[in-house]
């Protein structure tokens, strides 16, 4: 594995930045905050249950005031099946008993306005559960839900039995098609077989979820995270054979898109401050820089920058660091915020992917390269990977995977209960037996002896964050190089 150190000089390099100083000019409350993932069931427990709540995080919020967090991004916390954990909703208006209430949501926000933190919610809007009331009419045929989703006749094969659509395959495994007797159709589900694909084809469709996004920008969240974006809309379904997977990123996407930065704009106007639009959409960078829009048709405040992640690993040099910083920081004009993505519920720990040693220089990439810089919770004091076993597994990814293989495939190694101290379930839950088990290293590695350490990780990102308060930082010009195959330099 490689070393790779990063210098910083912060100091504005005039005249030959690739990256240009900005104008003088006030930028909005998003272009230049930290954003804090959350994923609510491994933050913080307020009951007992093992499992994470909104209370929790209402009890923490203190920390992320602390951290110079000005943006939190809570995973979802809607009604649910629970088969990927929030991310099959069964009501888009309502929290699932699991996190708490409404009210607990409440006085969540409450407590945030006074810290001046903003919440973020994640908007789930290519799929429902398949227990979804919208999911159980359509299912009978019953209008106006008939055609809320994507359903099919399926083919027939040449011995005359009855087989999908085509040959797409789900991204958690197996088939994106499943039958069902009781309509004598497939559905099409993009991920698991209970989050079945909504129909944006259908106007209806497409009006409740731009009143689902009204509904909580009016109850006092800040924007949304919109989970999957590029998988909205699929394309002709027959499809030939040698197709494995549905077309993603089709222009019809991106015009959605639009549409709902239309609604945001609107609530922000009527609320007095800007309501963010937050986009996951992996793909190549012309694909990610379309999600920006255009003058005339804005997209998204900005897609999520997942370069440090999908095109660097502990292998790489610190010339591929530059590069990679470099392309994406060479298509930011007409107005684009940068942002930087080192990790999320999906990818492992940044500790794990790399080393303990790079933590804080990696922190520096992602919080002092210019725009917004984004946590994953946990990352702030160097958390790693824990182990699970086939037994404890929880996602549907990794069960799919079977036992032989479920390690290459689980989530579930990043998303363990957060290490706040060195008590029970380190401090997560005050019970013993928790949804995922907490990491053994909890004695050693959590935030309280990061708090009294004469250096810790947790110390380094303070310092960080304190930085990203300068005009250097906020509009700063930037300069990226290689100075040697392991040392990577860049200057504000």
């Amino acid at each position: 594995m490689r070393i790779l150190w990063c210098l910083v000089s912060l100091v504005i390099i005039a005249g030959v930045s690739p990256y240009p100083e900005q104008p003088e000019a006030e930028l909005d409350w998003w272009q230049t905050t930290v954003f804090y993932q959350i994923y609510p069931l491994s933050f913080k427990d307020s009951s007992g249950g093992g499992v994470g709540d909104l209370l929790g995080i209402a009890e923490k919020l203190e920390h992320l005031k602390d951290l110079g967090v000005g943006g939190v991004w809570l995973s979802p916390i809607f009604k649910s099946a629970m088969a990927d954990f929030g991310y099959d909703i069964s009501d888009f208006r309502d929290i699932d008993p699991v996190f708490g209430t409404l009210a607990h949501l409440d006085v969540l926000l409450i407590i945030a306005n006074l810290s001046d933190i903003r919440v973020i919610l994640d908007f789930v809007p290519n799929h429902s559960s398949d227990e979804h009331e919208w999911f159980v009419r359509s299912l009978q045929r019953e209008e106006p839900f008939t055609n809320y989703y994507t359903w099919h006749d399926g083919r027939v094969d040449t011995a005359g039995n009855r087989i999908p659509p085509n040959n797409w395959q789900s991204v958690f495994g197996g088939p994106a098609w499943t039958w069902r007797p009781e309509r004598n159709q497939y559905y099409l589900h993009q991920f698991d077989p209970k989050q079945p694909d909504l129909n944006y084809g259908n106007p209806l469709v497409v009006e409740e979820m731009k009143n689902v996004l009204r509904y909580w920008l009016d109850k006092g969240v800040d924007g949304f995270r919109v989970d999957a974006v590029p998988h909205l809309f699929e394309g002709p379904i027959d499809a030939p054979d040698s197709e494995t997977s549905a077309p993603t990123h089709l222009p019809e996407t991106y015009e959605m898109v639009a549409e709902w930065r239309k609604v945001m704009d609107e609530k922000s106007v009527e609320y007095g401050r800007t309501k963010v639009l937050m986009l996951e959409t992996y793909g190549t960078i012309n694909q990610t820089m379309g999600y920006y829009g255009t003058d005339d048709a804005p997209g998204g405040h900005f897609p999520f920058n997942f370069r440090l992640i999908t095109d660097i690993n502990k292998l790489s040099t610190a010339e591929d660091f530059s590069r990679t910083i470099n392309e994406y920081l060479d298509v930011m004009t007409d107005g684009r915020t940068p942002n930087w993505v080192l990790g999320n519920h999906d990818q492992h720990r940044v500790a794990s992917r790399f080393s303990r040693e790079l933590v804080d220089g990696l922190n520096f990439l992602a919080h002092l390269l210019p725009g917004i810089g984004v946590t994953y919770n946990g990352e702030e004091i160097g958390m790693e990977n824990t182990l699970i076993t086939w037994e404890q597994c929880q996602d549907p990814q990794g069960i799919n995977a079977g036992p032989d293989h479920y390690l290459e495939a689980t989530r579930d190694l990043e998303r363990t209960p957060f290490q706040w101290d060195n008590s029970t379930s380190a401090g997560f839950s005050s019970n013993e037996t928790t949804w995922l088990p907490v990491n053994e290293n909890y004695k050693e590695l959590n935030l309280e002896v990061q708090k009294t350490a004469a250096k810790s990780h947790y110390k380094v990102y303070k310092q960080i964050t304190e930085l990203r308060k300068t005009r250097t930082i906020q509009l700063g010009g930037c300069q990226v190089a290689a100075l040697s195959e392991n040392v990577l330099a860049f200057t504000r």
